[in-house]
């Protein structure tokens, strides 16, 4: 039987969010941090899964107290994401059948319905598989100005999100093929679609968001509010009534 494997690359400094830590370690509205919750996420989803965590050398924020997993490491991160997720995977003891999943740090509100469905897909689909979302807007190319030049077409134009899931020889030897020839890939897809693999598109929810932006932060509050309410809703309504005497 494979494994499940998981791949957090956490060594990002966020300098786009002009905090005075990495974004992965600005706390939300229960004054835990965005790592702690998105790593709560996985775990749901994946309670025996092997989770291999990418942190900075000279990380000093980090808290073991953060990770539910019994089974974790660490690993160095790189100076890019490719190289921390080569990293993570030469450091696992994987068999090239092994089902990897790679997952922003940043996004903490993927739920467990689009894991599930992310990793059966990346299960049966030889090229693997990748949460991502059809475009909805209009798209508008521009200039070096700045300046509307084409509206290009969004047929067939999907936004990636993660998790995206492979068979660990084939992502290993994707991204150590991008690195060989120099292909700069920004995310684990691109470099499986450089070999000629055609990965599967698995529709993911709008509120999978990345937290980029300091705006960011209090919008994945509101979003994990609003899926809790849901939730609970839910098992409310789902549960069997009993008449009183």
């Amino acid at each position: 039987m494979s494994q499940t494997w998981l791949v957090v690359p956490a060594a990002g400094q966020g300098r786009r969010m002009g905090a005075d830590k990495p974004k992965q370690y600005l706390p939300l509205a229960d004054g835990q941090p965005v790592l702690a919750h998105t790593l709560a996420r996985l775990y749901a989803a994946f309670p025996s899964a092997r989770l291999v965590l990418c942190l900075d050398v000279d990380d000093g924020w980090f808290s073991p107290h953060w990770v539910p997993f019994a089974d974790w490491q660490r690993v160095p991160g790189g100076s890019e994401r490719m190289d921390s997720v080569l990293n993570a995977l030469h450091a696992m003891a994987a068999e090239n059948d092994d089902v990897v999943l790679v997952h922003d740090v940043a996004r903490p509100c993927v739920t467990k319905g689009d894991l599930v469905a992310l990793y059966q897909a990346a299960s049966s689909h030889a090229a693997g598989a990748l949460l991502a979302m059809p475009v909805a807007d209009t798209m508008k190319r521009a200039d070096a100005q700045c300046l509307s030049t084409q509206t290009e077409s969004r047929e067939g134009l999907w936004h990636a999100l993660t998790p995206q899931g492979f068979r660990f020889g084939l992502l290993r030897r994707a991204l150590e093929t991008a690195r060989q020839q120099h292909t700069m890939v920004t995310d684990e897809a691109s470099a499986v679609e450089a070999l000629g693999e055609y990965p599967q598109l698995v529709s993911g929810r709008r509120d999978n968001l990345k937290i980029t932006h300091p705006d960011d932060l209090a919008l994945a509050v509101a979003i994990m509010d609003a899926q809790e309410a849901h939730a609970a809703t839910r098992l409310l309504t789902t549960e069997p009534q009993t008449n009183g005497l």
